[in-house]
């Protein structure tokens, strides 16, 4: 064999070693674990945990550890368990300060289906992370499908879903495929519904919280329909994304009177979380809306681009015109990034803020008491409605839950606040999920199978609704909460240090509020 061909041979043969030795190497090479259950993939922790894992984040470390103790408290009893998934890691700290308040809600909720209905199965809760925006979705997806087949896990529900994105509809769908009942708490993109008497996308879908069309409407109840057009005009992202594409359309769909107004404005932001040009197109954007009549402006965006929208309205300072920014439930997080010199750039001159953002929060710990001394005002001594009095008195066993657990909350900044309704939704579904799981057991003999539980959705109206915190839960054919209020909350600068968010009334999706006892009318669910 001539020299030549004997050193391409060998060269050859080093790289198929090379080859066959890197494939064997991926293949059978022992996964990076961050913990028992968790893996290490792209520089995340990835996966599901009922140990006391805060998967890097240390403002999700107090909260997880009371969750394995609770889990630990009634592992000798007949349990079953329910996944909260949601992303669990950022480097944003406002971002890790959410993650707190949804897991928080989460485990004071598990207390309250353990301990206030009584009698077993008792709610055994794990976190499932499937990473920044729900990338790794597939496979805590298909992890958790196993856990619902599992005799030991006996998974009945996965809740949590704090993001519409294209990546949450995948999860929800792929669970939903093999009946793993999901219950939503904060996704409100009207993508991931399925629709009421029609075909069920998502079989075993409950959603609690109203959908962006519907908190839509119900701002515009609020402000009593019949908007001028030519004083309002829509703002919205073009990036693709579930949560502002259904935004955009639900205010599209909103009924104004008069002349047209300007025309919608577009602006594109790279990403979820970050601004990119965003602050040049917003002051482009609010040039032009100073030439126009508008003063009311709908945004269809996130949080973060909302405050720098907000604050670069406010810069410009359109001939001295007050602008209202209404926007949708992703709001909610708005007061946890604005720093004290943004609070300073939203105040005029005169006393009234430049700029006031109003939206459709989810709920509001507020809301009930206010509502209620509204009602007493009006009607004297006559009995308040029960949409008013059980949401306050599921309020007021939140705020004892709270006290109760209060050694757990090491830092003061711990304890968990409500005014962005985080906390409140994650509780009102594990209270949700504890209450299918009861009513699935029959005559308490069995565990109930995930079948028996996606079953009571539709079961939880009438004399089995819900009472939540954020407005009783009535769920319709399709899952939905059927005409639940949308708390219409304001972020109010005030006059001097950090502003808040004022509660200013409740908006019904219907026009009106929820009927006595909750009684879906027919036709409409």
């Amino acid at each position: 064999m001539p020299r030549w061909k004997k050193i391409l041979y060998s060269v050859l043969l080093v790289a198929a070693l090379a080859a066959a030795s890197w494939t064997a190497w991926t293949v059978f090479r022992k996964p990076e674990m961050c913990a028992d259950g968790v893996e290490k993939k792209g520089g995340e922790c990835i996966g599901v945990s009922a140990g006391g894992y805060d998967f890097g984040s240390p403002e999700i470390a107090e909260v997880s550890r009371a969750i394995a103790r609770e889990n630990a408290r009634i592992a000798d009893e007949p349990h079953v368990t329910v996944a909260m998934m949601l992303p669990l890691q950022s480097g944003s700290e406002a971002l890790r300060r959410q993650m707190r308040s949804d897991l928080q809600g989460a485990y004071l909720g598990q207390l309250e289906a353990n301990r206030g209905e009584g009698e077993p199965p008792r709610i055994r809760l794990v976190l499932a992370n499937p990473g920044r925006n729900y990338g790794q979705w597939a496979a805590v997806s298909d992890t958790l499908v196993r856990m619902a087949g599992s005799a030991e896990d006996r998974l009945r529900a996965v809740t949590g879903f704090n993001l519409t994105l294209d990546n949450t509809e995948k999860a929800v769908e792929r669970l939903t495929e093999h009946r793993v009942p999901v219950l939503a708490a904060r996704i409100s993109g009207d993508q991931i519904a399925n629709r009421d008497r029609g075909e069920e996308r998502f079989p075993g879908l409950a959603r609690i919280i109203p959908t962006n069309h519907d908190a839509a409407q119900a701002l515009a109840d609020f402000n009593e329909k019949g908007r001028r057009d030519s004083r309002t005009v829509l703002v919205y992202d073009k990036r693709a994304d579930a949560y502002t594409e259904s935004l955009a359309e639900a205010f599209g769909d909103i009924e104004e009177v008069g002349p047209s107004g300007p025309a919608a404005m577009p602006f594109e932001s790279p990403a979820i979380d970050e601004a990119g040009s965003t602050g040049n197109q917003f002051a482009q954007v609010a040039n032009n809306i100073c030439d126009s009549e508008a003063d009311t402006v709908y945004f269809a965006g996130r949080s973060m681009h909302l405050r720098i929208f907000a604050l670069k309205l406010a810069e410009v300072g359109c001939k001295g015109r007050h602008y209202t920014v209404i926007s949708g439930s992703d709001a909610a997080s708005l007061q946890l990034s604005m720093s004290p010199r943004n609070w300073e750039q939203l105040r005029g001159e005169d006393g009234r803020p430049k700029v006031s953002v109003q939206y459709a929060a989810p709920g509001h710990p507020a809301a009930w008491e206010q509502e209620l001394k509204r009602w007493r005002r009006e009607h004297g001594t006559a009995e308040p409605p029960e949409y008013l009095t059980q949401p306050k008195a599921a309020l007021d066993t939140l705020h004892q839950w709270i006290a109760d657990t209060g050694e757990t909350w090491k830092a003061p900044a711990a304890t968990p606040r409500l005014e962005d309704s985080r906390t409140m939704l994650s509780y009102d579904g594990l209270v949700t999920v504890g209450k299918a799981v009861h009513q699935a057991m029959g005559d308490g003999t069995r565990i109930p199978s995930r079948e028996d539980v996606g079953n009571q959705w539709v079961l939880l109206q009438s004399q089995h609704r819900v009472p939540g915190t954020s407005g009783l839960i009535c769920l319709t054919s399709g899952g939905n909460a059927y005409d639940k209020p949308a708390a219409v909350v304001e972020l109010d600068p005030g006059e001097k240090g950090r502003g808040k968010l004022r509660f200013i009334g409740l908006g019904w999706p219907t026009g009106s509020p929820q009927p006595k006892n909750c009684v879906i009318p027919s036709g409409q669910g």
